[in-house]
C-alpha cells in the first residue's frame, strides 16, 4: 500500500505532535508525484513523516504541477500562508504505525473511505498518540492546560474543553458525502460511514469500525465492528469489539439485519438477521434452536450460529431461555430517512 499526504497539525512545547490534519489524503498516488515531493522535501525511502516549512509549498505546488496533479499543487500553494507547523507523510508499506502523523494519516484514510475498516495496520497506535484537550482553540497538551486556561483568561477568553481524549471527532476533518450525524462528538476520527448512514444523537462509531450504509444506527458500533448496508442498530443497543480482552473473533452486522433496543452482540451476523430488544448475546450463551414448526431441535452455544444468515434470536417470555428461529422477513428501512442529500 502506498499513501501520500500534506498536512497541517498542533504540537505541543516540546515539539510533540498533538493531532494533524491531511485535507487531501492520496491512495495508490502517482508515483511521480511521490517522487516530487521526496525530492523537494529530501525525504528518506519508505515510510517517513517529514516537516516543512511554508517556504517549501512554491516548489512543491510546481513539482506537483509537472507531475500533473494540480489539487496537490493547489493545496501546496495554499498551505503556503500556514503560521501552524507543516508535515508530508509518505507510507511506502502498511506496517504499524511508528509516529503520530502516521496514525493520523490512517485514520484520515480510513474515514476518506479509501480504506475500509482492518484494512489497514493500526498496531501499536495508543502509546503514539497524546492524550489531548480538545477545546475551542485547538487540541492542547493535557499537561499545559493549566497555563493554557491560566493565559485565556487573563486576556479575557473563555477556554472551553470539550473532551479529553486521544482521539479526535470525525467532523473536525472530514464529513464525507450522504452522511448525517445527529451528536458529532459520538464518530471518533477513524470512523468509517458508509453513504447513506444516518448516526442519531446517541449513536456512536468508533475508529476502525463503520458502516457499509445506508443504515440507521441510534446504538453503539466498537472498534473493530462493521455494520453491512440496509442494517439498524436500534436505540442502546452495542456491539462487543476486542480491544479490552475476549477473543479474535471480529464482530460484524450482516445486510439487512435489526439489532433491537438495548440488545447486544458478541456473535457475528450473516444477512436478515433480527436480536429482540433487550436480549444481549454472547458467544457462550445457551441458544435452543427451534425448527419452523416452534419445535426443539438442539441446543448450542451462540458461537455455533455465528455468521449465519435469516435468524431470529429472541428471549422466551415463559421460561427465559434464549431461542433461535428462522427470520421469515428482513427488515426495510424507510428510504426517506435514508435520502442524505
Amino acid at each position: 500500500m502506498l499513501s501520500f499526504a500534506l498536512g497541517i497539525g498542533t504540537q505541543n512545547t516540546q515539539g510533540d505532535w498533538l493531532e494533524i490534519y491531511y485535507p487531501a489524503p492520496l491512495l495508490e498516488p502517482d508515483a511521480r508525484l511521490v517522487e516530487a515531493a521526496q525530492r523537494v522535501l529530501d525525504a528518506p525511502a519508505g515510510n517517513a513523516a517529514v516537516s516543512f516549512l511554508p517556504e517549501h509549498c512554491s516548489e512543491l505546488a510546481k513539482a506537483f504541477q509537472a507531475a500533473g496533479n494540480a489539487e496537490q499543487a493547489e493545496l501546496a500553494e495554499t498551505l503556503a500562508s500556514s503560521h501552524r507547523p507543516l508535515v508530508a507523510m509518505f507510507l511506502a508499506t502498511d506496517e504499524p504505525p511508528q509516529s503520530a502523523p502516521e496514525v493520523y494519516l490512517k485514520l484520515h484514510l480510513l474515514s476518506h473511505r479509501l480504506v475500509e475498516p482492518h484494512g489497514i495496520d493500526l498496531t501499536g497506535m495508543f502509546g503514539l498518540l497524546r492524550n489531548v484537550a480538545w477545546t475551542n482553540e485547538g487540541a492542547i497538551d493535557i499537561e499545559e492546560l493549566p497555563a493554557r486556561r491560566l493565559k485565556a483568561r487573563l486576556e479575557g477568553r473563555h477556554l472551553s474543553v470539550d473532551c479529553v481524549d486521544k482521539f479526535p471527532k470525525m467532523a473536525d476533518y472530514v464529513v464525507p458525502k450522504g452522511i448525517r450525524i445527529g451528536d458529532t462528538a459520538r464518530v471518533r476520527l477513524g470512523a468509517y460511514l458508509g453513504e447513506g448512514t444516518t448516526v442519531m444523537h446517541e449513536g456512536f462509531v468508533n475508529f476502525n469500525a463503520g458502516t457499509v450504509g445506508p443504515g440507521m444506527i441510534e446504538g453503539r458500533v466498537s472498534a473493530g465492528v462493521t455494520v453491512g448496508k440496509g442494517s439498524d442498530l436500534g436505540g442502546g443497543c452495542s456491539t462487543m469489539g476486542t480491544l479490552s480482552g475476549g477473543g479474535n473473533i471480529i464482530i460484524k452486522v450482516g445486510e439487512g439485519c435489526l439489532v433491537g433496543a438495548n440488545a447486544g452482540i458478541g456473535i457475528p451476523l450473516g444477512d436478515r438477521c433480527t436480536v429482540e430488544a433487550g436480549l444481549y448475546i454472547t458467544a457462550g450463551a445457551k441458544v435452543m434452536v427451534l425448527d419452523d414448526q416452534g419445535q426443539e431441535v438442539k441446543t448450542v452455544a451462540a458461537r455455533e450460529l455465528a455468521g449465519q444468515d435469516d435468524l431470529l434470536l429472541r428471549r422466551n417470555s415463559l421460561n427465559g431461555r434464549i431461542e433461535c428461529l428462522t427470520n421469515k422477513s428482513a427488515i426495510a428501512l424507510n428510504e426517506a430517512l435514508h435520502a442524505n442529500d
